[in-house]
């Protein structure tokens, strides 16, 4: 006699993939999305450009189908919108998926403020609205990277809400990017979430908070797969979430095979970023992880590659203010010491510097090589 298990064996990664998109609508948008997409890679093309997707800000996880609660993370999109700017800057065109209302490229110089954009401003004497005198210049610059973009068509911004949005987005968009070989580049800086509620297991309405409401639903005597994966218990709001299928092996070896990928990996232990870029990179085997620590992130990153590890940091004298960064953390992550000097560590009448401005020209000489590799690979 034989027994049966009493867990089901888990799908293998390819069903779990194929089951999340056959489960999991595409978003109203996509395909509108992907005509413009269509054209602006199609136009790079010919021109022999390189093109770079920047996928910014975070993912959100709805409760309900029809959305009031969801689950989100800090992520404003600091990181995605500054580096898009130094990919045009570096002769790419970009195409900026983000989060929608998340920051992006030159408008988050003056949105991603404590001050309202209104204070750059002020009437003059004819009763036009003008920028104010001390700003002129600064303001003047960022308009006229902006209005080139523009000119040049190097910039196309689409959006995303869920980390449904996001996935369908990615790989379509991906797909689309193919005839570009080598001289398409991944940087996926979005904050993607790793848990999703799936949409057979989402309640239609909104979730209510009131025992009064909730009345006569007693969960305990449903099976757990068919409970409503959020829910209210007695007082308590319970949460079942399920994990994300990992799809940057997809990414690597199926939806864009011959580009540049780069993914990012957060942590907030120092002794842990390293080890686990590593792991990523070896796990996925694409060509480049940056490693960044949530209090350090504004002043250092770790490249991790096949060629080895990289430590990237402002220098001292040039390191922008962070509300929530903790100075005196950098270098923990590789076991160095970085001194301070509480006289002379900060601003000492040079301009500060985004740490992108130094990722992205890296990045963009790491990207050359492989091209030149692909290139040489053909002959």
């Amino acid at each position: 006699m034989t027994t049966q298990p009493l867990v089901e064996p888990l799908p293998s990664q390819a069903a779990a993939e194929d089951d999340y998109f056959a489960t999991n609508p595409q978003p109203a948008a996509l395909q509108q999305h992907l005509s413009l997409a269509r054209a602006f890679v199609a136009r790079h093309a010919v021109e022999g450009r390189k093109v770079a997707l920047v996928t910014s800000g975070g993912t959100t996880v709805p409760l309900e189908n029809q959305t009031v609660r969801y689950i989100d993370n800090f992520s404003a999109g600091t990181r995605g919108a500054t580096s898009a700017e130094y990919f045009l800057e570096a002769g790419y065109a970009v195409i900026f998926l983000h989060r929608q209302f998340s920051l992006l490229p030159y408008s988050r110089h003056y949105s991603h403020n404590t001050r309202s954009f209104l204070d750059f401003m002020r009437e003059d004497e004819s009763g036009r609205v003008v920028v104010d005198q001390e700003h002129q210049n600064e303001m003047q610059a960022v308009l006229r990277q902006y209005t080139e973009a523009k000119k040049q068509n190097t910039l196309l911004i689409l959006t995303f809400v869920s980390i449904t949005d996001y996935l369908w987005e990615l790989r379509e968009v991906a797909k689309v990017m193919q005839p570009l070989g080598p001289r398409a580049l991944f940087y996926l800086a979005a904050a993607v979430s790793d848990f999703f509620v799936p949409r057979h297991r989402m309640v239609e309405h909104k979730i209510q908070s009131a025992e009064e409401f909730n009345q006569g639903l007693r969960y305990d005597q449903i099976p757990h797969a068919h409970r409503p994966a959020a829910r209210v218990e007695g007082r308590s709001l319970v949460i079942d979430l399920e994990p994300v299928p990992k799809f940057l092996k997809q990414l690597v070896d199926g939806w864009a095979p011959q580009a540049m990928i780069v993914s990012f990996k957060l942590e907030t232990d120092p002794s842990m970023l390293v080890n686990k870029a590593k792991y990523a990179l070896g796990r996925y085997a694409h060509h480049l992880v940056i490693g960044n620590l949530l209090t350090t992130r504004k002043w250092e990153v770790v490249f991790v590659s096949p060629d080895g590890v990289k430590w990237v940091r402002v220098p001292r004298g040039k390191r922008t203010k962070s509300v929530s960064g903790i100075e005196s953390l950098i270098g923990q992550a590789s076991g160095e010491i970085d001194e301070l000097d509480s006289a002379t560590h900060r601003f000492v009448g040079e301009p500060a510097v985004e740490i992108e401005s130094l990722i992205i020209p890296s990045i963009a000489e790491m990207h050359e090589k492989l091209m030149a590799n692909a290139e040489s690979g053909k002959q």
